[in-house]
């Protein structure tokens, strides 16, 4: 085997052919050496001189490693091990600890494969080693990366710089609701129908500025669910990916981590709307004891009822079985505190199968909303067929019960840009309107009284 330095050897290769080969020696980021049939070292590049110290002058044409890169007790064997290479079908993987310049030890994994010549013999041995704690580092890294993309309890997504994911690990195509393959190269708008800016955002700004301080919560909704069943909170940690080959640091694209931690968000957001409503009862009861005239304590209950939970209110009184009457109201134009409506008495011209009218023949709660295709166009009709406000969209009637009668109905609304009522709004609309019929009841404003 023909001998050269990544820069000299004892029979230098000559012509461009020598010079392309020691360059290419010396560029590469592992350590490389070589051996001819003798076991003579005929190579040496310069991460071989990195790890270990020695210069290409001072290990081209020595035998083995023994009296310089080896212990004299460990010489032999070392040298035995490497050129037993030159003999065995493919590489060889062996850890030894080699000496540097300096004196220190430094313990390498060589890999060692036989060399043939033209005529198909033995020729000698080529090695690539490293420091073992820098290829255990390696294989760390590469462990790791296998363990996220296949039992992470973590969703981990690789976005590229167009942002689209280029991996997509087990439990993040489950939750998008998709395959590990079907994801790869499609854009992010494709997975995700709501949120989806505020995704690309967050990775634009890693992109550019880096990974934010602390975690992310992300609101989504994902394409093809029905419902708020395909909302979800994904709490996400970002890392920027640089190529560590690059002088400069070259952006690769966004490691994405996530976690769903929306039964975790929904349980803590009914706890402070629990909190809060149970707050407004107590200062609504306080502030009702104050008032005198019982019809005033019922509007001031149903004005701390209202905050946070509806739009609108409207507080209809019995005339008889089968008609209301308007008794109270906020406004129906803009925002404002319920107020007694004047001039009343007139029984409120709801059709038979109204809402309110359900309720009254119920006895219990009732809950309308305009459908999904009329609210753009059709949901103001709808709320004024209803006798409603215009904006009105979802609607929840209960009936107002004392002694064992219907004194009225308080119908609560809400818009198209608030979300239906559900059962839980029913049973905190059935706790104020207990204490407000009691006010009604007190104060007398049934026909009957």
């Amino acid at each position: 085997m023909s001998a050269a330095r990544s820069g000299t050897a004892e029979r230098p290769a000559e012509g461009a052919g020598g010079d392309l080969l020691a360059a290419l020696l010396d560029g590469m980021d592992a350590a490389l050496c070589a051996f001819d049939a003798e076991g003579t070292v005929t190579h040496w590049n310069r991460e071989a001189e990195r790890i270990l110290g020695w210069s290409a002058e001072q290990a081209v044409g020595k035998r083995g490693f023994s009296g310089w890169a080896a212990r004299r007790a460990d010489a032999d064997e070392v040298r035995e091990r490497l050129m037993a290479a030159m003999h065995a079908p493919g590489r060889q993987v062996h850890e030894f600890a080699l000496l540097r310049k300096d004196g220190g030890r430094v313990l390498v994994r060589i890999q060692a494969a036989g060399v043939r010549g033209a005529d198909g013999q033995p020729a000698g041995v080529y090695c690539a080693f490293s420091e073992v704690h820098a290829q255990i580092d390696l294989e760390r890294s590469i462990a790791l990366s296998e363990a996220l993309f296949e039992d992470a309890s973590w969703g981990v997504v690789l976005v590229d710089v167009d942002l689209r994911p280029a991996v997509v690990n087990t439990r993040a195509a489950r939750a998008m609701g998709t395959g590990r393959t079907t994801a790869l190269g499609r854009p992010l708008g494709e997975l995700i129908t709501q949120g989806v800016e505020e995704v690309e955002g967050a990775l634009q700004h890693v992109l550019a500025e880096g990974a934010p301080r602390g975690l992310v919560e992300l609101w989504v909704t994902l394409r093809g669910g029905d419902g708020d069943d395909r909302r979800r909170c994904w709490r996400s940690g970002f890392v920027r990916l640089a190529s560590p080959l690059a002088e400069e640091p070259v952006p690769l694209g966004v490691g994405w981590l996530f976690q769903d931690v929306t039964e975790a968000k929904l349980a803590e957001q009914e706890a402070d709307r629990l909190r809060f409503r149970c707050s407004q009862l107590h200062r609504a009861g306080a502030a009702a004891a104050e008032c005198e005239d019982p019809m005033e304590a019922a509007t001031v209950l149903l004005d701390f009822a209202v905050a946070g939970f509806a739009d609108h209110v409207l507080l209809d009184v019995t005339a008889d079985e089968q008609r209301l009457v308007r008794a109270a109201a906020t406004p129906a134009g803009a925002p404002g505190p319920v107020a007694p409506v004047a001039g009343g008495g007139v029984p409120v011209p709801y059709a038979d199968n109204h809402p309110a009218l359900q309720a009254l023949a119920r006895t219990g709660p009732v809950r309308a909303s305009a459908t999904a295709a009329a609210r753009p166009r059709a949901g103001e009709d709808w709320a004024s067929e209803r006798r409603w406000p215009r904006d009105a969209a979802h609607a929840l009637c209960i009936p107002l019960r004392s002694r064992g009668r219907t004194l009225g109905i308080a119908t609560f609304l809400r818009s198209s840009a608030r979300p239906a009522f559900e059962r839980p709004d029913a049973v905190y609309a059935e706790t104020v309107t207990t204490r407000l019929a009691a006010s009604l009841d007190l104060a007398g404003v049934t026909t009957g009284e």
